[in-house]
């Protein structure tokens, strides 16, 4: 007799604990930081402002932007990785969050192992420009010039982590072909000398570029994108130019700590798609030449993999710096 009452005890405590799991999630109940590593009025700062507006409305909680500028964005993402797991600091990632594991010996961080993905929010591709005199009107032209000239065609780039940098590098492994890079302190002076003719090629940022395009003062050979864009449908691009295995955006995720428990990493995601989705947000991200996604938690994680599979080779002869 008491062993069948204490079975069924433990049967009564398991229902309970299966009916509190089955319980809503209360989430959030405080104010939530949201880490950017880029400065303010930045094209992440815009995107992180719009989504924490929306998940504001939608939780009923302050959604604090916190714009931690630095050293490559490892400054955000080392301080989200030591925070506590709940859910309550999250960072906007980007392609330098997972490109630093290959360009600093130590980044501070692991982006797989102390993070939890939570959604790929949206995503923009670069054009590969040249200047408008420039001979090469497809990228078939370009390639042919470089190969022809080794290393006396140059392309330009601001910054190691950038797509800028990282799109040229990989045309140079995907074309078998070599050029020299010519580093600048930001896209401006960047434009201004492949406008001018002093440099042969950039991969500029669609909205910049396409302004530069209308005006006539830099040709457009191809979007780095895997399909062709809405906002340029005449523009090919550089897969189908005869390099199919070329595709490069730039892209804003939400991560978390890792150790952040699933079904709160998968509130929060399911909230930020809907979010990045609302047709006023989605308004504004056109405005930037910016695609909304919203993703599971799953579908960033395989996207993180992509992105470290794709550019840990492209970046594996360039020399590790501190």
């Amino acid at each position: 007799m008491i062993a069948r009452r204490r079975i069924l005890q433990l049967a009564a405590a398991s229902a309970l604990g299966g009916a509190a799991r089955a319980q809503p999630i209360i989430y959030p109940e405080r104010p939530v930081r949201l880490l950017v590593p880029f400065a303010p009025l930045t094209r992440a700062d815009l995107i992180a402002r719009l989504l924490a507006a929306r998940l504001a409305e939608a939780w009923g909680q302050h959604v604090v932007v916190e714009n931690h500028k630095g050293a490559g964005g490892t400054i955000a993402a080392a301080e989200v990785a030591r925070a506590a797991p709940d859910g309550y600091t999250l960072l906007l990632a980007s392609l330098d969050f997972v490109v630093n594991r290959f360009l600093y010996r130590s980044p501070g961080y692991d982006p797989i192992a102390n993070f939890a993905p939570v959604s790929l929010l949206c995503s923009y591709p670069d054009i590969m420009v040249v200047p408008e005199p420039s001979f090469s009107r497809t990228v078939e032209e370009f390639v042919d010039h470089a190969k022809a000239n080794p290393g006396r065609i140059t392309f330009a780039s601001w910054s190691l982590d950038t797509s800028a940098h990282l799109a040229s590098e990989l045309l140079q492994r995907l074309a078998h072909i070599e050029m020299t890079h010519i580093p600048y302190l930001g896209p401006a002076p960047a434009y201004n000398d492949v406008i001018s003719g002093r440099v042969d090629l950039m991969f500029g940022p669609a909205n910049s570029a396409l302004l530069l395009m209308r005006n006539g003062r830099l040709r457009g050979l191809a979007v780095t994108a895997a399909s062709r864009q809405p906002w340029a449908p005449a523009l090919p691009t550089v897969a189908e130019s005869g390099l199919p295995d070329f595709a490069v955006s730039t892209w804003f995720a939400l991560v978390a700590p890792a150790r952040t428990p699933p079904e709160i990493a998968g509130k929060i995601g399911a909230d930020a798609a809907r979010a990045i989705r609302d047709p006023d947000v989605v308004q504004q991200l056109d405005k930037i030449v910016t695609t909304a996604v919203g993703s599971t938690p799953e579908q960033l994680a395989r996207h993180l993999q992509t992105e470290i599979d794709k550019w840990g080779p492209v970046i594996a002869d360039m020399r590790p710096h501190e």
